[in-house]
């Protein structure tokens, strides 16, 4: 299992500091995500600052894009990066897309499907000459001349991770992708039985197995070296985990708890704009399960051990800074390496 950090980074500056420091202490990878900056920028200034790092999207939203820009992205970082580029896809929900970016909203699940077909396509065409015409539902890519192509690089298969909690994301996963970002929001319970599964049900449709599958997420950790160092950072995961709860599209991680009634206590709040109270609504009990609470000594070995055959990469869900308890970030990969 690898441990990676974040990459939430407020400026470019920033970005870079973050991904040498990470790279120094010895996690195996960054991540950058969209949500108050472009997830793409950070990455690309850590490319050029880094030598070792796994760097990649967890993730970018893929319907505000096409394939065709998404493409040229991807195919840059990959080769900015020296091939440490992963391209982390995912769909956000109706609502950001409508109201946010302003995109029309339309069979997700089969819409990212032609997504990274057509990625493929395109790549091959750059990559070996091969002729683009890719002809889908949703998208048409058939236009490659030879002014527009970027050309070869020297590590071609760029891959390709897409994020979901829905059955059908987690097979699609299994039968088309490199890798699946696990939501933050999840219990080891929920892995086990509601994402594993499927992801090895697609995998079995295109001949792969489950180790062909790369599964990474974040975890919510409470710790701290002090008993109100961990009781501010026990309501700040109480507070992040009914954010998430409060959406529909997460209830499932609620059930698979019997806890389902709570998604739509929070949707409600949130509906009336009462952030605050939603916390209240988040018992220890739910903390105990979709968190791991411990001393910093304590957390490596308890991350390993609850996600044992679950994931295949690990991230803090709140991330280290440079120059915020350095010393301890350096003993805490250090322990989980070990």
């Amino acid at each position: 299992m690898k441990l990676d950090s974040l990459l939430t980074a407020r400026s470019l500056d920033e970005a870079i500091a973050i991904a040498r420091t990470a790279e120094d202490m010895g996690f195996d990878g960054v991540w950058s995500m969209e949500n108050q900056h472009d997830p793409f920028l950070s990455l690309a200034v850590s490319a050029t600052a880094t030598t070792r790092l796994t760097l990649g999207t967890a993730i970018a939203l893929a319907f505000p894009r096409s394939p065709m820009s998404l493409a040229y992205t991807a195919w840059d970082l990959q080769r900015a990066s020296n091939g440490r580029f992963v391209l982390g896809l995912g769909t956000q929900v109706k609502g950001h897309n409508q109201r946010r970016y302003s995109v029309k909203w339309e069979s997700p699940g089969p819409k990212v499907r032609e997504i990274v077909l057509a990625l493929r396509a395109i790549w091959d065409c750059w990559q070996n000459g091969a002729p683009l015409d890719f002809q889908g539902e949703f998208y048409q890519h058939t236009l490659m001349t030879p002014a527009f192509s970027p050309g070869k690089i020297d590590q071609p298969q760029i891959p390709i991770y897409i994020a979901g909690v829905n059955p059908y994301m987690c097979r699609l996963a299994g039968e088309l992708c490199d890798g699946f970002h696990a939501h933050p929001f999840h219990s080891a319970r929920f892995l086990r039985e509601r994402v594993l599964p499927q992801i090895e049900e697609g995998a079995r449709k295109s001949g792969r197995s489950r180790k062909d599958i790369v599964v990474s997420s974040s975890s919510f950790v409470i710790m701290g070296d002090t008993q109100k160092e961990m009781e501010a950072m026990r309501e700040k995961v109480r507070m992040q985990i009914a954010f998430y709860a409060s959406t529909r599209t997460y209830k499932p991680v609620l059930d698979v708890h019997g806890w389902g009634d709570a998604c739509l206590s929070l949707n409600a709040k949130a509906a009336k704009g009462e952030w605050q109270a939603m916390a209240n609504d988040v018992t220890d009990e739910m903390l105990d399960e979709y968190a791991v609470t411990g001393s910093p000594d304590e957390v490596p070995a308890m991350l390993k051990a609850k996600y044992n055959g679950l994931l295949d990469r690990v991230a803090f869900y709140h991330p280290d800074r440079p120059g915020v308890n350095d010393a301890r970030w350096r003993s805490i990969v250090k322990a989980f390496s070990a």
